[in-house]
């Protein structure tokens, strides 16, 4: 699994690797240009916020990062590390 921290952590390196602010990523995607602000990653009452599974989608195809790449990002080494236990291939 993975922690709500490290979810915005690898947005806001999607975003520096594609040279861009996480607005600026928001917007190539087609969001909000707000969505993912530092100041949106919690409710008011300090609850955790989660992008949704289509804003990911979308910064990921207009990024052109595949979801291993990103599940990479995610965990860091720790994921990587894991990664050739976990993963089995699929025939072709």
């Amino acid at each position: 699994m993975f922690t709500h921290e490290e979810l915005w952590s690898a947005i806001d390196m999607v975003a520096k690797r594609a040279q861009l602010t996480p607005s600026g990523l928001a917007r190539r995607a087609g969001l909000d240009p707000t969505t993912f602000n530092k100041s949106k990653r919690f409710s008011a009452d300090g609850r955790p916020r989660w992008p949704s599974t289509e804003s990911l989608a979308k910064i990921l195809e207009v990024t052109e990062i595949d979801v291993m790449t990103f599940a990479q990002l995610l965990g860091g080494e720790k994921y990587s590390e894991r990664t050739p236990k976990n993963v089995k291939q699929l025939p072709d």
